[in-house]
């Protein structure tokens, strides 16, 4: 306890000599949100980022969000505390495939999930979370939608909007290892208990929860419901979050974590800001091509 308190007050201090600020993703273990400045989902920190007066973001999440910040704010450095933390999902669709697939479907708009790499962005129309999914696939007036580069926010989406959505063969095995009996099993210990799920979660989880949303969407749902035990289909550290915004309520997660975002702790928030790594770049072709397509989907 005594090492613990010693590193967080040396991060404090360091953060204050290199006018740092330190954005979480509410997948991060709890020790990590709670030394953070701001902590949220993607969406959430793309629009916390344009705003920081901050020298120096220490992003605490997966590769593709640390990219984000730095294309969004080029004159900043931006820090991966662990340069291994990266995106499963991300890592399923590369430039040479999405380039493929737009010469299959030329007439199709291409909406990259903002869980990819900026170099997919750059391919991109338009970007989307899994909070503005649909309002996004509903701001396009094409017949076709190309969406990369997972199949089931993608079929989500669908669904809502209506809309012929080409799927991409990619998915969050966070989410993915979400099954349909592990819900059935916590629900029947639990009877009063919600099912609230992603919707990166495969559709017999989807069609089986009480309600489908990012977590920033969970987040609102549980405080504004009357209901006081739910069950969590998404990463499990998402439970932290919720228990320590709503401590008056139950929460019971499903048992399936991101190795990447777990990759980040307070020791390594620690070295980030004492050695300045791990700095994260862009090329500025790539970074201006990826921030045109984010920009357009934060004007929505």
């Amino acid at each position: 306890m005594k090492r613990k308190y010693e590193i967080i007050k040396e991060i404090k201090r360091l953060k204050k000599e290199k006018n740092a600020v330190i954005l979480a993703h509410v997948y991060q273990i709890g020790d990590v949100q709670d030394i953070s400045d701001y902590t949220g989902d993607s969406l959430d920190l793309s629009r916390k980022v344009t705003s920081t007066n901050a020298d120096v973001i220490v992003f605490c999440g997966v590769r593709f969000m640390a990219e984000t910040a730095y294309l969004l704010n080029p004159t900043k450095t931006v820090l991966l505390p662990d340069e291994n933390a990266c995106c499963g999902l991300a890592d399923m669709a590369t430039v040479e495939q999405l380039k493929n697939k737009k010469k299959e479907y030329p007439d199709a708009a291409v909406v990259s999930y903002v869980n990819s790499s900026a170099a997919i962005k750059a391919e991109s129309d338009i970007c989307c979370t899994s909070a503005n999914a649909i309002d996004v696939i509903n701001s396009l007036h094409h017949d076709q939608i190309l969406f990369t580069p997972d199949r089931n926010l993608g079929g989500y989406v669908a669904e809502c909007t209506g809309k012929e959505n080409i799927l991409w063969e990619g998915f969050c095995y966070v989410h993915e290892n979400i099954k349909l009996s592990q819900l059935r099993k916590l629900k029947k210990t639990n009877p009063e208990a919600e099912i609230i799920v992603h919707p990166e979660c495969t559709t017999t989880v989807r069609h089986f929860a009480d309600f489908i949303g990012s977590t920033s969407q969970m987040s609102r749902y549980v405080a504004q419901a009357d209901q006081k035990e739910f069950i969590v289909g998404t990463e499990d550290n998402f439970v932290y979050r919720l228990q320590v915004d709503n401590p008056d309520k139950i929460f019971y997660p499903v048992g399936t974590s991101c190795s990447g975002m777990n990759q980040i702790t307070v020791e390594k928030i620690k070295l980030a800001l004492e050695k300045m790594k791990y700095k994260v770049y862009l090329p500025e072709e790539i970074r201006s091509k990826a921030k045109h397509a984010l920009d357009k989907m934060l004007r929505i």
